[in-house]
């Protein structure tokens, strides 16, 4: 149609000069300057044209972006390497200082997954040079017991970082048994102390910080994800996750939103992520229509859903939909092979760090 009314317009531009001019020269001129004015005009629609698509509006640029590729934030892989690293660094430091880095870990009761994970953790520390203390006890186990074998551990020399798997039985208070171990053996940053070192802005540094959130921040870190001014929105607010985690995307000097169970309409602070870490142990919570493209997404949740053609009947997912949000984030952790390999790596970096300062060397 635009072909048609150029030749139309050119056809009559060439016929005006025609008669303006005289002779053939001046129609065949005519006809000249109207095509090389039609091509200016074909060319003025054209980037009328493409002005008009550049300034779609938001929500149509969401909806046709299905072009983001989605990359992989690959735990296993990057766990592996802080594993390598901490190795070389027991080696180097029984070597120097010839001290071992000690790790006890107490498990009460006899829940198969929290039983699972010490299993986990006490495999990956020794294949690291790290020396392991077990500690089991019966659910029955008093507070008070529990808190004498906690103060027990603190005296031991051997022992440079105290673990206690939770939860804990309803009778024993797990604030009462974290606050019990030491300052300098806190290997999973929760003491009062070390969670209020992390808050602050100067002063003492913690000695360590929590695994699971410091293990989010090592695959930012790893993968060159920019964190200053960004809009990070964090789901969860639990002590282990949520609270530490927003703690440190704000000393990376991100712009941090929390979302909990109270907060209304999620789904719109969600769309503002530009980072989106998620703890809140609901499968498949976040879709993938909330998130906005290109955004960053750790999922630190974990839970079994029904699967008839899983071999064990059920397969993991973590609080985001993964399939969904292929195309729309820019990177996302899997479940599982994500967050939970960075959660036992950081851990046994903080055992070495925490080895490291007894002896009066750097955390790292």
């Amino acid at each position: 149609m635009i072909f048609f009314i150029l030749s139309t317009f050119q056809f009559q531009f060439a016929k005006v000069f025609g008669i303006m001019s005289e002779g053939r020269t001046g129609f065949w001129g005519g006809v000249t300057l109207g095509a090389l004015l039609g091509a200016g005009v074909l060319r003025y629609m054209q980037r009328s044209k493409a002005s008009r698509g550049s300034s779609l509006s938001p929500e149509s640029s969401s909806r046709c972006n299905n072009d983001v590729e989605t990359k992989k934030m690959d735990g296993t892989m990057v766990a592996k390497s802080v594993r390598a690293i901490v190795k070389k660094g027991v080696e180097e430091l029984k070597a120097g200082k010839g001290v071992v880095p000690g790790l006890a870990m107490i498990l009460v009761g006899t829940k198969k997954d929290s039983a699972t994970y010490v299993r986990m953790k006490k495999k990956a520390a020794t294949a690291a040079g790290i020396k392991c203390f077990d500690v089991s006890f019966p659910d029955t186990v008093s507070e008070a017991e529990l808190a004498a074998e906690v103060e027990k551990l603190n005296r031991n020399s051997e022992v440079h970082g105290i673990l206690v798997q939770l939860p804990l039985p309803d009778h024993i208070n797990e604030a009462t048994i974290v606050e019990t171990i030491a300052l300098t053996k806190d290997v999973d940053g929760l003491c009062i102390q070390n969670v209020g070192r992390m808050c602050l802005t100067g002063g003492p540094k913690a000695f360590v910080y929590c695994c699971t959130p410091l293990g989010c921040m090592e695959l930012l870190r790893h993968y060159h994800i920019s964190v200053k001014g960004k809009h990070a929105v964090v789901l969860g607010r639990s002590n282990l996750v949520g609270m530490p985690v927003a703690m440190l995307l704000q000393k990376l000097n991100a712009t941090v939103t929390m979302c909990h169970s109270r907060t209304q309409n999620v789904e719109n602070f969600v769309k503002q992520a530009d980072i989106l870490v998620v703890a809140i142990g609901k499968g498949n919570f976040v879709r993938g229509s909330w998130l906005k493209p290109g955004c960053v997404v750790i999922d630190v949740g974990i839970t079994g859903v029904d699967d008839p053609t899983a071999k064990r009947g059920y397969r993991l997912v973590g609080d985001v939909c993964y399939k969904e949000a292929q195309g729309i984030a820019s990177y996302i952790t899997p479940v599982p092979g994500g967050v939970g390999p960075m959660t036992v790596a950081m851990l046994l970096k903080n055992t070495l760090s925490l080895a490291r300062q007894s002896v009066g060397l750097s955390a790292e």
